[in-house]
């Protein structure tokens, strides 16, 4: 850090910390138990992660985002947003420029320290820790209460619940769960395990996870990966382009292997399916369609 950066965060600090205290009007406890003092109605919204900034906006609230992560590409508008750094870095000096009245965080990346440090300097921080697809529906609830959106988000709530009942009443239908395997790492090959969004997707799309147990994220060896017998594979990763057809190619070179037989290799947007936002809906429909096509017309 130069030292016209640091004379600049000490500055913008002490200015801060010397304005008057802002107005709250209601204390709620956020999902790590923590009691969070909030405005009435918050209108200057930052969000740490990128799945916040997509609740925000399935919300039709965005118009009260002044920030957002640097990963918040969805929809097309957030890209245009000011960004306050990744969710692992969020950019301290970014956000309190900005001068917001709530801060969305996420337990899972966002580090502690800086919340706190936030906090510090009198901006509310509303933590969120959804586990599951259930935790993404309460989260919606949750996000939709705390800025006056309580209709919006039963609606939405109830919408993503149905959705997933469907799924649920369609696997009902199916004569076979494929074995899968669902790799999330290149080099070196990663998987999910029990636990974990990706396992329950696996799962409740129809699918058997041949990784699950206690690791949340086991690591394989190609030669493990062959000795599953994996009926269908699942490649999702950041990493765009050119390296994920690398990948599937070379799983295609096993005739061996019972999914590059049948020609059940796919690739899946990590976005649908990494993120705890409503969108995780959408890639359990996608990862339905894909483990069970005959029964696929039903999603329409």
């Amino acid at each position: 850090m130069t030292i016209i950066k640091v004379i600049y965060t000490v500055c913008l600090v002490l200015y801060f910390a010397l304005l008057p205290p802002p107005a709250f009007a209601r204390t709620v406890s956020d999902q790590l138990g923590r009691e969070v003092k909030i405005p009435e109605n918050p209108q200057r919204l930052v969000t740490l992660a990128a799945s916040l900034t997509e609740i925000v906006f399935a919300l039709n609230q965005e118009h009260r985002l002044v920030g957002v992560e640097q990963f918040s590409n969805y929809p097309a508008a957030a890209e245009n947003l000011p960004k306050v750094g990744s969710y692992i870095s969020p950019d301290v000096e970014r956000i309190v420029a900005l001068r917001p009245d709530l801060c969305l965080a996420i337990k899972d990346g966002n580090p502690r320290h800086r919340v706190e440090w936030l906090e510090s300097l009198g901006i509310p921080v509303y933590a969120v820790d959804p586990r599951n697809l259930e935790g993404v529906i309460a989260t919606v609830h949750e996000i939709g209460h705390l800025l006056n959106a309580g209709d919006q988000a039963e609606t939405l709530a109830k919408d993503l619940f149905q959705r997933r009942q469907h799924i649920i009443s369609l696997v009902g239908r199916s004569v076979h769960c494929p074995r899968v395997f669902l790799q999330i790492g290149i080099s070196p090959i990663v998987s999910a395990g029990s636990h974990t969004f990706l396992d329950e997707l696996i799962t409740t799309a129809g699918g058997v996870n041949l990784t699950a147990g206690k690791v949340p994220y086991p690591r394989f060896s190609q030669e493990q990966v062959l000795a599953l017998q994996p009926e269908v594979i699942i490649i999702t990763s950041m990493t765009r382009g050119e390296i994920f057809e690398r990948v599937k190619a070379f799983w295609h070179q096993w005739s061996t292997l019972p999914a590059a037989r049948d020609n059940r290799i796919y690739l899946v947007d990590s976005d649908i399916v990494d993120r705890p936002s409503p969108r995780i809906f959408a890639g359990l429909e996608a990862l339905f369609g894909l483990l069970h096509p005959e029964l696929a017309g039903g999603l329409q």
